[in-house]
């Protein structure tokens, strides 16, 4: 039972006042209190997720770990639509590697004609490759080139056979690490820059859209945009999985969005 306690030299409307301010005073508090309650539980609800978000980032780098990587997996590479496996290097450190030690004499080279492209390799084995193939390990190229930082929607790529590719230089010149000499006829292959990344075999593939949908039942059409790679990066990761490091490694150069 609640107690009123009267001032008796005090007129009974001043008393019904010191009452009603008290009450105001006591909402108010209530009201406070209720905010910060509300407040607070957003909060926790902000790190629950946040915690769980990085237990999930935890668990996907932890599996990717206890597989064994693919040697190719340090590269860039893809399947062409016909089944065409494809290497392309990262660096002047990869470029070296994929033409001297993952190149045969049936093989084809792809390059641009800017400064900044890697070299990609078109496994043939020795068998007959379409246009198709040629044109998506052409739109690879290009897309994985310095040409999609640049902004531009496409950028003259060729191809040569393996035995044109060379680290002999002409007199008085040198070739820096990743720079080969080109000799002989170049065969250009008409291109757009675009990529796509897909799951393939619990790998993370990275090629020309064509190519991605052929082999991957679940995939992410990338394009030229504004947005950092570490945002887009989070986009995919919930469709694919895969760490977000792994999934920034795949991506071109440069700016990215998710079509």
């Amino acid at each position: 039972m609640t107690r009123l306690i009267l001032e008796i030299e005090q007129s009974l409307e001043a008393n019904a006042s010191r009452y009603f301010d008290k009450a105001k005073k006591i909402r108010k508090k209530k009201e406070g209190a209720l905010e910060a309650l509300a407040s607070t539980e957003k909060k926790l609800k902000q790190l629950e997720k946040s915690l769980v978000k990085e237990i999930q980032d935890l668990a996907l780098e932890a599996k990717r770990k206890a597989r064994s990587l693919e040697w190719f997996e340090k590269f860039r590479w893809f399947r062409t639509s016909e089944g065409f496996f494809v290497l392309g290097g990262r660096d002047a450190t990869s470029n070296e590697i994929v033409v001297k030690k993952h190149t045969t004499s049936t093989d084809l080279i792809f390059h641009t004609d800017i400064a900044g492209s890697p070299f990609f390799v078109l496994q043939t084995e020795g068998k007959k490759v379409s246009d198709v193939s040629k044109r998506e390990v052409a739109i690879a190229t290009a897309s994985f080139s310095r040409a999609w930082k640049m902004g531009v929607a496409t950028t003259p790529v060729f191809y040569v056979n393996a035995e044109q590719v060379s680290k002999k230089a002409l007199a008085g010149e040198y070739l820096v690490k990743g720079a080969f000499m080109v000799y002989g006829k170049k065969n250009y292959v008409d291109n757009a820059l675009g990529c796509a990344l897909g799951a393939f075999d619990g790998k993370l593939m990275a090629g020309p859209l064509s190519a991605v949908k052929k082999h991957c039942s679940e995939y992410i059409e990338i394009v030229q945009g504004r947005e950092k790679p570490s945002k887009v990066a989070k986009l995919v990761q919930k469709k694919l999985g895969f760490t977000v490091d792994e999934i920034i490694r795949a991506l071109p150069t440069g700016g990215v969005g998710v079509k």
